[in-house]
């Protein structure tokens, strides 16, 4: 049962054209197979396994919503879960300390909805103290605090296997040190620190004895301590989506190679991120072109798409997500309908009809040469401000409502109607070359 929030959240986000964050399952239409398939793999991640999958689609195939649609589900699930976009202005991929800051700055839980890491590692070292009082200590001796403070070091290293960065656990101690003295603002400035941020004075550093920033070549360290944290705090994993992974095709040669590198690097080392699944989105463009995975024949060859005689498995690396058509539309348009939040839900019932709703999509199709699988942004927005007009206007007439106003595609969306690719770059004389293997230092 969708909550009468939830509702107005959804509503609102579609409003803007933007993926809504909550209640995703009560619209899903056409995507039970690829949904069980992230379930599968939420099993794995549960077992303690380190996988991945790539959701592959087409421009208004829906990747963004069954990104969201997983973190859902993970949530649901009790795992922690983090969604990060790859953008050319704050997250460059190629340098790991960039992605190790968004993927902390962006971690949620289904009760910290965002910015959840100190949450987080509040609840594990509330269990800390609890095994130690179940062990016998008493939580009123003077010196507690400093046993809690050798055990949060001494579970650091066990659960990382002693691989972690000794200021990890440094910085977790000194951390529960101020917070015992009430210090809340000097163990705010430890956390940004540990999320990733440059900007802690070297003051505040030298107090909890550490030194310099997190760096690309230790930040993948820093998320396996991050991980091992989130487990041992009572979570099953972690869920990691890196969306608008074809943001990355726009960069210049040398670091779409390193940013490729950096995938597969993650990728041969996923294994050893136990209960970590990491999902990202990406277009055809980016899986099929020289100029982005296919440039790079180790990933190519790991990751690879195959088709089996017109079959598609759904368990290969690579999950594809199909276009929409009109009957997937008219299904998505009857379930809003009765999602919308109003006190009489009954008079946008009652007036948008379904035969009401295929004229809709009908309507909208047509203004992108009747090619279906552009539209659904497009659609939804009009959907949304039909319901809206009859709520706000209860006796207009139907018809005169059911004219569409004229739409204003995004560029993305007149490139896809044209047959061109969604992003947009400068093709370069040496995009069939391919890359190298190099090595970056996360």
């Amino acid at each position: 049962m969708t909550s009468q929030r939830d509702r107005k959240h959804i509503f609102e986000r579609l409003r803007s054209g933007v993926v809504p964050e909550r209640g995703l399952e009560a619209f899903a239409v056409g995507v039970e197979k690829q949904r069980a398939e992230i379930g599968r793999l939420l099993d794995l991640a549960e077992a303690d396994e380190g996988v991945f999958k790539f959701l592959r689609g087409g421009y208004g195939c829906g990747k963004t919503f069954m990104a969201r649609l997983a973190v859902l589900d993970a949530q649901a699930r009790n795992f922690a879960t983090s969604f990060v976009v790859v953008s050319e202005n704050d997250l460059q991929f190629h340098r790991f300390d960039h992605v190790y800051r968004k993927v902390v700055q962006e971690l949620s839980t289904s009760s910290c909805p965002r910015g959840a890491l100190g949450d987080i590692i509040d609840r594990w070292i509330a269990k800390v103290e609890d095994a130690l009082i179940a062990g016998g200590a008493d939580e009123n001796a003077p010196d507690f605090d400093g046993t809690v403070q050798k055990r949060i070091q001494d579970d650091i290293t066990t659960l990382t296997g002693g691989k972690a960065p000794e200021d990890l656990g440094r910085v977790l101690r000194h951390v529960f040190k101020l917070k015992q003295a009430g210090k809340v603002s000097e163990a705010g400035a430890l956390m940004s620190w540990l999320g990733g941020s440059e900007n802690v004075s070297a003051a505040e550093k030298k107090a909890a004895g550490i030194k310099g920033d997190i760096t690309s070549k230790d930040a993948m360290a820093y998320l396996r301590g991050i991980v091992e944290v989130v487990k041992a705090a009572g979570y099953e994993g972690l869920v990691i989506v890196i969306d608008e992974v074809e943001t990355i095709l726009r960069s210049r040669s040398d670091v779409r190679g390193k940013s490729l590198n950096g995938i597969r690097q993650i990728l041969d080392d996923a294994d050893s991120f136990k209960g970590v699944l990491w999902v990202f989105t990406g277009t055809p463009d980016f899986f099929d072109t020289p100029r982005g995975v296919k440039g790079l024949q180790p990933l190519h060859d790991r990751i690879r798409f195959h088709e089996e005689g017109g079959f598609v498995s759904l368990r290969q690396p690579q999950l594809e997500l199909k276009p929409f058509d009109g009957d997937r539309l008219k299904d998505v348009g009857m379930r809003l309908r009765d999602l919308y939040p109003m006190a009489d839900p009954n008079i946008v019932a009652q007036r948008v009809t379904q035969e009401v709703i295929s004229r809709r999509v009908a309507e909208v199709t047509k203004g992108f040469g009747g090619d279906v699988k552009i539209v659904p942004r497009q659609f939804l927005r009009s959907l949304v401000n039909l319901f809206d007009t009859i709520a706000e206007n209860p006796e207009a007439d139907l018809p005169a409502l059911r004219v569409v106003a004229d739409l204003d595609p995004t560029i993305v969306e007149t490139r896809a109607a044209e047959g061109k690719t969604p992003i947009e770059y400068e093709a370069e004389p040496d995009d069939d070359k391919g890359y190298p293997v190099t090595s970056v230092e996360f």
